[in-house]
């Protein structure tokens, strides 16, 4: 019982924005309970808002491992990989998660941002409109987002890639 109310804790600092405190609670669980699946994402998120892109991305590889049906946990690692080593290596990662998710829009936009900084806009027209296919909400991301900035100086989006509402 006491690993769940610490864990609780942990989550109870992040959800405040208190990563320091958060950490330092984690750090109070035995190697045992830090071991749990539900430790592994606490310890993910803790390493997000701390912006440890090494150990996020080790943390990430992990946690996907033990559970490769979240496709929240590849996008993770995959913004991990792309701070801490590259944006090719980060694209290498989600073309493996495209695989096990095709009908993940994050995955898509994502693929979509890598393509469009990788000077491929096509491939980040094809994405980014899939991924707005696939959920409408990526439609405004796609206005915005700093990465797809190139793509939409190129004119996107147009009448023939954009999705019809």
């Amino acid at each position: 019982m006491q690993s769940k109310w610490r864990l609780s804790h942990v989550q109870g600092y992040l959800g405040l924005g208190l990563v320091a405190e958060a950490a330092a609670e984690f750090a109070h669980l035995s190697s045992t309970e830090r071991d749990t699946t539900p430790a592994l994402a606490l310890r993910v998120a803790i390493y997000q808002e701390q912006q440890n892109w090494p150990a996020l991305r080790d943390a990430c590889i992990e946690l996907v491992r033990r559970v490769p049906g979240d496709a929240g946990g590849w996008v993770t690692w995959a913004y991990a990989v792309r701070r801490s080593e590259s944006i090719l290596a980060a694209e290498e990662v989600l073309r493996i998660a495209e695989t096990k998710h095709p009908t993940e829009p994050t995955i898509q936009f994502n693929l979509g941002c890598y393509a469009c900084l990788l000077g491929d806009l096509a491939e980040a027209r094809r994405r980014v409109d899939h991924a707005i296919a696939l959920d409408k909400n990526f439609r405004s991301l796609a206005g915005t987002d700093p990465d797809l900035a190139p793509l939409r100086d190129a004119g996107w989006p147009d009448k023939q890639s954009t999705p019809a509402s």
